[in-house]
């Protein structure tokens, strides 16, 4: 790991109160689907890894819904590069983007359906879509269960 710090004590400053859960693209969302009758956990803590946490959980179904912000994550439309202490930045953003995999390909393995969306996406197709997923997840695991699978 770099030993490089921030390129200032400002950036460091702004870094740290940099909002990492309860962001407004996540609160949105999560109204939606609270409105529509849907229950779920926030910042749950992904099984089996200390430090990382699910955005949105749907825990009996297995869903696991991630927003990610589009530069700490490197959405491809959005992201941007610093031009100050651009290769400490490179390397914190590529392992932020290596992280997501690795507990993506964590939670896929442990049964879950994991869907991540970006900051930008409109709340309400987001929430559509988990909404659809959740709904298949549940019917999936209720006729597996009389099926006697579960």
């Amino acid at each position: 790991m770099s030993t490089a710090k921030p390129s200032s004590p400002g950036v460091s400053t702004r870094m740290s109160r940099q909002a990492s859960r309860d962001t407004a693209p996540e609160v949105a969302v999560r109204k939606l689907l609270h409105a529509a009758g849907y229950r779920y956990r926030i910042n749950a803590r992904v099984p089996g890894m200390s430090r990382r946490t699910i955005d949105i959980a749907f825990t009996r179904s297995k869903v696991a819904v991630m927003i990610d912000g589009c530069f700490w994550h490197g959405c491809p439309e959005h992201a941007t590069q610093p031009k100050a202490n651009s290769e400490w930045w490179r390397k914190k953003l590529d392992r932020n983007i290596a992280r997501d995999l690795e507990t993506t390909e964590h939670l896929t393995a442990a049964g879950w359906t994991v869907l991540r969306f970006w900051e930008h996406a409109p709340a309400v197709g987001v929430a559509e879509q988990v909404a659809a997923v959740v709904d298949r997840e549940r019917r999936g695991r209720r006729v597996q269960h009389r099926g006697g699978d579960l």
